[in-house]
């Protein structure tokens, strides 16, 4: 039987430039129950990249990276995908985060140091909003 309801599966990016951390994100993200990986990017135009071919609810992106940095590519990222939810994934808080908060570029900031649970938490959550109001924009162009 087909459904024509939005699946409830929580798609993920990761971008990282430490291959480390994609794969430890990868495998923790792989545990848990309606969350997929759908790519990973060690930099910010692959993501750029990724979000045209994969559509991500919620993208961890890390800010410091060769190539394009995240605060770039979360501009690009938005442009494209307004809905997708930003995690700011760094091992510093950078002021330039909360003017990247207020023009609606990134939508959280998560430490590296924050623990794992944590940050899976914190993409339920974002992932859920984005899921919602996916929902209301379905349902709004249904009628």
């Amino acid at each position: 039987m087909l459904s024509c309801e939005p699946s409830t599966l929580l798609r993920v990016l990761v971008v990282d430039d430490h291959e480390l951390t994609r794969l430890t994100l990868k495998l923790a993200f792989s545990r848990q129950e309606n969350l997929q990986v759908v790519g990973l990017a060690s930099n910010g135009q692959e993501a750029v990249e990724m979000v045209k071919r994969y559509h991500p609810d919620v993208i961890i992106l890390d800010l410091h990276m060769p190539i394009m940095d995240g605060w770039r590519a979360s501009s690009h990222i938005k442009a494209i995908a307004p809905n997708t939810k930003i995690i700011a994934y760094s091992s510093v808080e950078d002021t330039k985060c909360q003017e990247m908060r207020e023009l609606g570029s990134l939508d959280a900031f998560c430490k590296k140091e924050t623990p794992t649970i944590e940050l899976i938490a914190l993409v339920k959550k974002l992932g859920q909003s984005a899921a919602n109001r996916s929902v209301a924009e379905y349902n709004d162009t249904a009628k």
